[in-house]
Order: C-alpha cells, then structure tokens, then sequence
C-alpha cells in the first residue's frame, strides 16, 4: 500500500504525480510477466477467411446515346464473373425489368434499355471458388428519350419537304414538327419501311421533329429545309460564274448548283452586297475563286461552297476575302464551306478606314492556309469590331504565322471602341505551329476574347498571347490541349490554367478525319461537334 500524506498542496501534487508514475511501471512490469508465461508466440494470421465474395466497389452508371447505360465498377481479383439487375421505376426489385451476366473483361458494358426511365441498379460477384455470392451494390439512373430515328442522309432536307428514318418495323404511329405545327400520321408501309417523307413545309427553316407511338417518345431530330429558287439567281457549272457575280444587282442571292466550277478560276471584286451560296448544303459547288471586297459591298455572306485555292507560294488569288478599299462594312458572312489552299490568309484587311463591323464563321473546314507572307485572320490598318469563330475545324491553318493578327492600327484603335473575338467548338490541329507564334497576337487598344470547348491540337505555338495589350481576364472554359503545351503555360502573359491534355484519339488526322475517340471530350463537348 502506499500511503499519500498531504502537508501542503504542492506536496499533495508532487505525490500524486509520483504514485501515477510508479502505478504505470507495476502495470507494465505484470503485463510483460503475463504474456511470457502465456507463451504468446503463435504464428500471425495472415489471411483472414470469409464465406463470401465482396460486393463491387465503386459502381458508376452513366447514360450514352439516350437510352443505353454504360457500367463500369473495381474489378476485384479472382472474380470473372458477375449479375446485373435492372428493375424500371421500381427501387424495391419487386419486378426485375433485366438480368444479364456480365465478364470482368466487359467491363465498362454499355447495356441498351427504354427511354425515360429511373433504373435501379444492383451488381453482386459470382463466386467461383466455393463461396458465397457477394451482397449487392446498388446504383441508379435515369435514361432519356429514347432514339430509334437514324441519321440524316444527304438530300434528306428540300426546300419544302424532309425525308426522316427510324428503325424499320418498330411500332410508331405519328411524327410532330415543332410541338405540332404539323402532324404526319405513319402509314403502314412507311412503318414498315422506316421512312417518311413529309410535306408542306416552310423553304430555310429548322424543325425539330419527334417521333411518336400514341405517346410515348421514340426519337428526335432536327432538320433544316433548304433555300428555295424562288426568284434568286440560278447558276450551274457552264455558266460564267464571274460574269453573274460582276452583273448582279446589290443584295442578290446566286444559288450555284453541284458541279465543277474550277475552270473559271479568278479573283472576283465584290462591290454590292451579295449572297454566293451552294443551291443544297449536301452538295457543295466547286469553285477556285478569291474575294476582294470593295467599297459598296456591305454585307457579303459565303455559304455552303467549296473554295480552293492556287496552293503554296502561288502569288495569284492568295486570299479567300481580304479588304482592298476604305469604307464602313457591316459583315462577311462565312458558313458552311469547305476550304482549302490559300497561300496566304483567310480573311484579312490591310486597308485603313475599311471598318468591319461583324466577321462570323461557323460550321466550316479549312485546311493548308499558308499564310506566305500574312496572318490567318488578319487584320492591320483595317479594323474589325465583332469576330465569331464557332463550330469549325482547321488544319494546317498558319503553319508559321498568328492565327488571329488584329493590331493597334488603323483610324479607330484609339477611339475607346472594343475588339471582341469568339472562338467557341472549334477543332484545330497544328495550327500557329512555331514557337513563337500566339493564336491571339491581339493589340487593339480595347479588346476581349473568349475560348471556349476548343481542342487545340499538335502544335509548338508559343500559346495564346505574349502580348501586354492581349485582354489578360480572357472567357475560358473547357478547352482541351494535347501536344500544345504552350496554352496552359504560366510563364506566359495569357495561359489557360484549367484545360484538359487529354489525348483525342483522331481517327484518321493525316486523312482529314478529326472523329474524336476519347470519351472525355466527348462528354465535355469539346471541339468542332461534327467530329464527337
């Protein structure tokens, strides 16, 4: 027994202490006594037994393509097997809408279910080494609509009528054009068939078109009819193309049928306003022509052509548009075209007091812009306000030059007026492909820039900017950068500092087919949409 007398209380203190401290080594000393005379000395378990197979970890569902559900989960060793259940709007499985076996080496599946549908989702492990079966995990989804229409097919679209396509033989009974402005009712062959062509619509207009049976939704999609002839000018490929473009009155639309047009190669000056457009957008004319535009031509619009030009250090036609004389134009129009082999720039001006107001270009693919002696979007003593780049793909486009050149020059630099440029779902591959070459060599006094879901590809550009008077709180948003390191560069004045480097996985890049593998980017919506 130890006794504690307490003669002050720092006395009282120093005892207490002391006593804990010798009541912990008597505590330690039988405890080594006990466990020597235990003879704790067996072996140590060094693999734990169980009666059952462990439940999938991290299960992932994920909707592709509306109505199919991609599923993927940790692989555990020694499982090669496992059972998939799906009960429909039903969370308690009283009713098992699908069962199917999966193999580990599936994994992710992709497994096609009905639209518009919350699925519960259970997973176990098979055993196939004498245990149990393991416990469920559990998941959940909700499909979309489902999508049994097919895919549009060139001509599908005419200036009054579209033909639409769905799974032959499937039960449908109607399709609805914009929330029912009109109605056709499915004929039993058409069912049978998988076709209908459809009547009584507005020239230039897009319908988004659902496909019903009673009224369940079936399939979606949009179409867009085609201009109609009505009184614009109509031209084919023996007609004198310049001749037509040189006479038309200002404002007028020339509708170019398919063919060849490259026989008649020239720059043409445009000095009115004027549309040159492709008769169908499925069949694009041929045409070797350069545009010089010239005071008078307000407003140009280029759509749904072909246009080629004389190739690499070829001194004549060098540029699709550049502007040549002083005046204040309100827009250049560039959709829907396929170009290719321009020595020098694509739009450019270096003109002073010619004042653009708008360039827009959409839906575009642009490939081997030389840019011998110029820039690809270029603008220098011309001045340009307003600049749209979206939904288009440009390949080998200012292999040694800036893509977008827009300087501090010109008569309305200093007078507080804002450069704004958009380039927004575009795919571009080796593109301003030098060190020290930038995609934004932009120095006008007042100027703002945006890049959005663009994937910038294979490139030694020195990135976006390296230039003080570039905007420095430029729009990003989920860009991706594979072999373009100078982009998300912090050394650099203007960098993107949260891009993705995913790798693309191009089909076939060298060929001109930029269809994108990488399930990222396509799920980020990343790049020119007609690829993912």
């Amino acid at each position: 027994m130890i006794t504690v007398i307490n003669h002050n209380k720092t006395t009282n203190k120093h005892m207490i202490m002391k006593t804990k401290y010798l009541y912990k080594t008597i505590f330690a000393l039988v405890l080594t006594v006990l466990v020597n005379s235990c003879g704790y000395n067996e072996d140590l378990v060094e693999e734990l037994e169980f009666e059952r197979e462990f439940a999938p970890v991290a299960l992932k569902a994920t909707v592709r393509n509306q109505t199919y559900v991609e599923l993927n989960w940790t692989i555990e060793d020694g499982i090669s097997d496992y059972l998939v259940e799906f009960s429909a709007d039903d969370p308690d499985f009283n009713t098992i809408f699908l069962s199917q076996d999966v193999k580990s080496s599936e994994l992710p599946v992709l497994i096609r279910l009905e639209g518009e549908t919350v699925y519960s989702i259970r997973v176990k492990a098979l055993s196939s080494r004498e245990l149990d079966d393991s416990k469920y995990a559990y998941g959940e989804v909700t499909t979309l609509s489902e999508q049994i229409m097919a895919p549009y097919q060139p001509g599908d679209a005419q200036p009054t009528t579209a033909t639409l396509r769905w799974e032959a033989g499937a039960n449908v009974t109607h399709l609805s054009f914009n929330d029912g402005a009109v109605i056709h009712d499915i004929t039993a062959d058409e069912k049978a068939a998988g076709v209908a062509t459809v009547n009584g619509l507005t020239p230039e207009t897009e319908y988004k078109v659902i496909l019903f049976n009673n009224t369940k939704n079936r399939g979606n999609a949009t179409i867009t009819t085609t201009i109609a002839i009505g009184n614009n000018t109509l031209l084919s490929p023996t007609d004198d193309i310049v001749t037509a473009i040189n006479n038309a009155m200002p404002g007028d639309i020339l509708l170019l049928k398919e063919g060849d047009y490259t026989a008649q190669s020239a720059e043409v000056d445009l000095t009115k306003s004027i549309t040159i457009r492709g008769l169908h957008p499925d069949f694009k004319p041929q045409l070797k022509l350069a545009f010089s535009v010239l005071a008078g031509a307000t407003d140009v619009s280029l759509i749904d052509l072909v246009l080629m030009g004389e190739g690499n250090g070829q001194t004549i036609n060098q540029d699709v548009v550049r502007y040549n004389e002083a005046d204040n134009y309100n827009s250049l129009t560039i959709t829907g075209c396929v170009i290719s082999d321009y020595n020098k720039s694509f739009i450019a001006g270096s003109t002073t007091d010619a004042i653009v107001q708008s360039v827009v270009v959409d839906d575009c693919i642009v490939t081997d812009i030389w840019t011998n002696g110029g820039d690809f979007i270029d603008f220098r003593n011309s001045n340009v306000f307003n600049v749209s780049v979206t939904n288009s793909t440009f390949n080998n486009c200012a292999p040694g030059r800036d893509f977008f050149r827009i300087d501090d020059a010109g008569s309305q630099t200093q007078t507080g007026q804002n450069c704004n440029i958009i380039l927004k779902n575009c795919t571009l591959y080796g593109c301003s492909d030098s060190s020290s070459k930038r995609l934004m060599y932009v120095r006008f006094q007042t100027n703002t820039f945006t890049s959005q879901n663009n994937l910038i590809t294979e490139t030694s550009s020195e990135g976006y900017s390296d230039q003080s008077r570039t905007d420095p709180n430029p729009t990003f948003g989920s860009n991706n950068y594979h072999n373009a390191d100078g982009f998300f560069n912090s050394g650099q004045t203007v960098f993107d500092s949260a891009g993705f480097t995913e790798n693309p996985g191009f089909v076939d890049p060298l060929n001109g087919d930029f269809t994108v593998t990488s399930q990222l980017i396509i799920d980020n919506n990343i790049g020119d949409p007609r690829w993912l």
